[in-house]
């Protein structure tokens, strides 16, 4: 017979419960400072089961082949979904973080320099198997020059990896709504009643609807343009076409599982930009506009990693290119019998 299994031991609370040790016992003991340890442990632990679940999204989404009304891709939409049940919870517990008042703050502050919660491991890999490339970062020669070589390895190999957005646009490349033809139909139909839908204020959009979907109603149109010049961008027209045909078309039974997943990054990218401007905030309201106790300049890193730290972002300007369901061009008895209806 196996040992009877215990709560404490089963969840080796000893060893969590044991691991708060404010640093101001040593000094004159500061009260707030268990709440700030506990908070970033919790912190700490979240930010492992989210690379847990990101871990198993990612093995699902690097198969060859994937059903988009498999059980799979059911599974790959519920991990999304908690990941962002998750990060919402994160934010809550800044709500009980700002109970601590600056004053209280200020009792331990100078205690923990120069660790900082810009030293943590976990948020950069999470940010990284998201998505988020160095080239893309704000801050790049401060944002790992206060880790241990083996964090830097292990966020280097991260970087490395087929990040989840990297996945999701090979996903939607091997999603061929159409044949040759069909597409080269359906396309500049659609944006043509894209170009009428425009306001005046509106009309250079539909320069950006050729960049991103590159639909060609002309076949030289686009001949002899500069390339290099395009921005860099993470999804692919076909990816994008895709995407964008998938929340166009969501109402039909073999979209709705993609919509979801789509969906799903969105609300992940949104609750992680919830967090970084509370955070902001947070910090503003603690130190105003003094350096972090890493050395960062604060308020001011956080602002610009807000802004600059979208991981979704070209799947949420997809929106700028939709038009009114009554609008749709028709698709036909034979793609709906595709997409799940009988024809």
């Amino acid at each position: 017979m196996p040992d009877e299994v215990h709560y404490s031991d089963y969840l080796h609370l000893d060893k969590i419960l044991g691991a708060q040790n404010p640093l101001s016992k040593q000094h004159q003991p500061a009260h707030d400072e268990m709440l700030f340890i506990v908070i970033h442990q919790a912190y700490e632990l979240w930010f492992k089961q989210l690379l847990f679940e990101l871990e198993s999204v990612n093995g699902i989404m690097q198969q060859p082949s994937l059903n988009d009304n498999s059980p799979e891709l059911q599974t790959v939409v519920h991990r999304l979904s908690r990941c962002a049940e998750i990060l919402k919870v994160l934010v809550h517990q800044i709500d009980i973080l700002e109970t601590m008042t600056p004053m209280d703050f200020l009792d331990f502050r100078d205690l923990l320099r120069p660790a900082s919660g810009f030293q943590s491991r976990q948020f950069k890999l999470l940010e990284a198997r998201l998505g988020l490339k160095y080239e893309h970062r704000y801050g790049q020669s401060y944002y790992i020059s206060q880790l241990r070589p083996e964090e830097i390895r292990a966020i280097r190999q991260a970087e490395a990896d087929k990040s989840l957005l990297e996945l999701v646009n090979g996903w939607l490349e091997r999603m061929p709504f159409f044949d040759y033809q069909d597409s080269a139909d359906f396309w500049p139909a659609y944006r043509s009643i894209y170009r009428q839908s425009l306001a005046e204020a509106e009309k250079a959009n539909l320069a950006f609807f050729d960049l991103v979907f590159d639909v060609k109603t002309d076949p030289g149109a686009r001949k002899g343009e500069q390339k290099q010049t395009e921005p860099v961008r993470s999804l692919s027209p076909a990816a994008c076409r895709a995407a964008l045909f998938i929340m166009l078309y969501r109402g039909y039974p073999i979209l709705q599982l993609p919509f979801q997943l789509l969906n799903q990054l969105l609300e992940i990218d949104e609750q992680l930009s919830t967090w970084r401007y509370r955070h902001m905030s947070m910090v503003h309201r603690m130190i105003g506009m003094r350096i972090g106790t890493g050395g960062s300049t604060g308020k001011d890193y956080l602002h610009s990693a807000l802004e600059r730290h979208y991981i979704f972002k070209e799947v949420a300007a997809l929106s700028s290119f939709l038009i009114e369901r009554r609008r749709l061009p028709s698709l036909g008895p034979d793609m709906e019998k595709r997409l799940g209806f009988a024809g």
